[in-house]
């Protein structure tokens, strides 16, 4: 499959990906940190029982990052060096899963700095600064519409 971005959006892509990779480092090293964003993307397991979430944290937790590290380099190496213009990306089944799962993620960590819980929630839209970054999570969800549908089995 391939997809077109404008430079632009190909350095949004790119920036949001890097810190997806700064992200799922600092949720392995995370223990139950105040960041709502790290407990979204390595939530607990076992959340009325803290001992147990802990002990599975302990044996899942660095190779979880490591996948979704993984997943978000896909991502940026896929993508080059944005330029002027446009640029076209052309993803196998593997780096689109990648891209699918990075993007999954992104919309995780902006849904948790704008406190959206489920389906249908606006979240916590008061400044220039959480509008935009409704705006990224909104623009997100049709990055990540399209790319299902490019990827899904035709009949």
């Amino acid at each position: 499959m391939s997809a077109r971005f404008r430079a632009d959006e190909a350095q949004l892509l790119r920036s949001l990906a890097e810190e997806a990779v700064e992200l799922a480092r600092a949720s392995a090293a995370d223990d139950g940190s105040a960041d709502p964003a790290l407990r979204r993307l390595l939530p607990d397991a076992y959340p009325d029982d803290p001992e147990a979430s802990a002990e599975f944290r302990r044996f899942t937790a660095a190779g979880l990052a490591e996948r979704k590290e993984a997943g978000a380099r896909t991502l940026i190496d896929s993508l080059g060096e944005p330029a002027a213009g446009s640029v076209v990306v052309v993803l196998d089944a593997e780096q689109a899963t990648a891209w699918l799962r990075t993007i999954t993620d992104l919309r995780l960590v902006l849904a948790a700095r704008l406190g959206i819980h489920e389906d249908g929630d606006e979240g916590d839209v008061h400044d220039d600064e959480s509008a935009m970054q409704r705006a990224v999570y909104d623009w997100l969800a049709a990055v990540q519409e399209f790319l299902v549908l490019a990827v899904r089995p035709r009949r």
